[in-house]
């Protein structure tokens, strides 16, 4: 630290300057001088839905009527929210949204995991999905506490492909309709929080996100868990949420999309992977083209512009929106329209029957 003044010093700083408190990497913020073609998209080319949103249930007919006239400005067509609950909460959740402006937001229902214990909880839990489909959910979302830091009544892990859990997917995929599952972190979560780790911003703005404690599985064997779940259930349409943590990796990806055609995934929370890596994530997108959905995760209208710009613009070295995801810029795929058209509703229309087709051009 004795040196930072003689170097500011040496390089025509002023005495007052060299007595300033160093520069954090948090603060640090520099524009770029490159000049290049800028091509911001406010407005997605074509409608979309976002298969992975969540609103509360007691939103009120303001904030509800406010949140459609932001999803218009966006060109967001349908709205999936995934916080609907089940049993009286669904239909409370279902009503403050889709009840007051149908076509425009469909609902998934959840499942309290918490009972597991509990004589034949699977079998009953499965009812309960029946009944909730019924009153208009349209597919079922899986937490993220399943697999990572859930446990049973012995204190034990449940790990993802617990088969006491078997009856409610059976029944997914009796009722037809998907189950968005997270499942697991980025990768870097498990690593050391050292100058090597690209998410050493997050893990030290958020310590609790680490999951190197010997109480979390490790990353390979969470991922090897909900891929199991994948394969013992061929017939139920699972989308695994975040590019399935795999977006640095999108060779191996690929390879699980190839060996599982019931395996779907989406883009929430997780653009900053494809952004990075243009040339690779293009050809990924082109050739897994009916295997992608379009989704954001948190609601924030100012940050869904970044997507269409990545995944419609051959834009270069752009701002991503949250630095501590990403302190690297964005690139443009410049994707063809037909693979955004599949993207952005084609491929949700498919998985999801209740979301309304006539919203869509064809």
């Amino acid at each position: 630290m004795k040196t930072i003044p003689f170097l500011l010093l040496t390089l025509g700083a002023s005495p007052l300057a060299a007595q300033q408190a160093p520069m954090t990497f948090e603060e640090y913020d520099p524009k770029s001088t490159l000049v290049v073609p800028e091509n911001p998209r406010p407005r997605a080319k074509y409608p979309f839905i976002d298969v992975h949103s969540h609103q509360r249930s007691s939103i009120s007919a303001e904030d509800a009527a406010r949140l459609v006239t932001a999803m218009d400005r966006l060109n967001m067509a349908v709205m999936v929210n995934l916080s609907g609950g089940s049993g009286p909460a669904l239909q409370r959740s279902i009503a403050a949204l889709a009840g007051r402006h149908p076509g425009r937001f469909v609902t998934f229902s959840n499942i309290d995991l918490r009972g597991l214990d509990e004589p034949d909880f699977a079998q009953r839990a499965a009812r309960q999905l029946e009944e909730d489909v019924r009153n208009g959910a349209a597919g079922l979302k899986i937490y993220k506490n399943l697999g990572m830091n859930l446990t049973d009544a012995s204190g034990k892990r449940v790990p993802t492909d617990d088969p006491r859990l078997d009856a409610i997917w059976r029944k997914a995929g009796e009722l037809g309709i998907p189950v968005l599952i997270h499942t697991g972190e980025p990768i870097a979560f498990w690593e050391p929080v050292d100058k090597h780790n690209e998410r050493w911003l997050e893990l030290t703005q958020f310590p609790q996100r680490r999951r190197d404690d010997p109480k979390f599985a490790s990353f390979e064997q969470t991922m090897a868990e909900q891929h199991n779940l994948f394969r013992r259930h061929p017939r139920t349409r699972f989308i695994a949420a975040h590019l399935g943590w795999y977006g640095h990796d999108l060779g191996r990806l690929g390879k699980l999309l190839d060996e599982l055609p019931n395996v779907y995934t989406e883009l929430g929370a997780v653009l900053y992977e494809l952004g990075r890596q243009p040339r690779a994530a293009r050809a990924f997108l082109i050739r897994y083209q009916d295997r992608v959905l379009m989704g954001k995760d948190i609601w924030n209208p100012d940050e869904y512009p970044v997507y269409f710009r990545v995944l419609e613009t051959e834009d270069e070295y752009f701002d991503y929106y949250r630095k501590r995801h990403a302190f690297w810029k964005m690139y443009g795929l410049g994707l063809p329209d037909e693979v955004l058209k599949k993207i952005y509703y084609k491929n949700a229309l498919k998985l999801i029957p209740a979301i309304d087709g006539s919203l869509f051009p064809k």
